[in-house]
């Protein structure tokens, strides 16, 4: 098997009961459209009482049902925005890291150099990031995996991949390999993915492969390279 190979979403998602959240970046098929699609998954009440909800080109995430939130501090905050050319996606929040960063002329990965994996022992769940940078009529794009070195969480490792973009190739980057206790984190680069040019068929490929149990929202946009234009679907399993 080449290192080259490049796996549909679904290839790479179904019967895999406990991927975590994730983030895809790519580009479509045609060449035309930059793509990024972020989605969570949760095992308890707590994580699964989330929506995303779009308020004012952010994307959020939000309780449910507010009476049954536990604790907020991990499971609320904005995973989605842009600053000038740039669309920033994150598992948490980093992504206001990221733009604060950016609005004093820093970079993405000074950014990251302030924060550290979630404090959730003895998972030490990774913070996974993303950044597009759009710029005549295409763009490159940077995903960052911030993890536990150890067992103990004793310090961070970090990681972070640069990418041009080509057409059909998107990368994928998530926060576990599978289900466990405690649940072992992504490990190696980014994998390689399929962006096909149909965001709901890509959508729905990558709604219809995660864990019907665990998963709970799932937010995709498509962004025309020439007129900057913006197509997205959000689902949320509670509706």
């Amino acid at each position: 098997m080449s290192v080259y190979e490049i796996k549909t979403i679904k290839e790479r998602v179904e019967g895999n009961s406990y991927v975590g959240r994730g983030i895809v970046c790519g580009k479509s098929e045609n060449g035309k459209k930059g793509v990024v699609a972020y989605f969570i998954m949760g095992r308890s009440a707590n994580s699964r009482n989330r929506v995303f909800t779009m308020k004012d080109g952010i994307l959020f995430t939000e309780p449910f049902d507010a009476s049954k939130v536990e604790d907020p501090s991990l499971i609320i905050y904005a995973a989605m925005r842009k600053y000038e050319n740039n669309l920033i996606a994150t598992n948490g929040d980093q992504t206001d890291t990221i733009y604060e960063f950016l609005k004093e002329g820093k970079s993405f990965e000074a950014a990251l150099d302030t924060r550290c994996f979630e404090p959730d022992e003895p998972n030490f769940t990774p913070r996974i990031s993303s950044m597009i940078t759009f710029s005549d009529n295409d763009f490159s794009y940077k995903m960052s995996i911030l993890k536990s070195i150890d067992e103990i969480g004793s310090d961070c490792a970090r990681y972070t991949f640069s990418y041009p973009s080509k057409a059909g190739l998107g990368h994928f980057i998530h926060t576990y390999v599978c289900d466990g206790n405690p649940i072992p984190t992504f490990r190696g680069e980014p994998e390689r993915v399929f962006i096909p040019d149909d965001i709901d068929e890509f959508t729905n490929a990558l709604w219809n492969s995660l864990d019907n149990d665990n998963k709970i929202s799932l937010y995709v946009c498509y962004t025309d390279l020439e007129t900057k234009s913006e197509e997205y679907r959000i689902i949320n399993k509670n509706n």
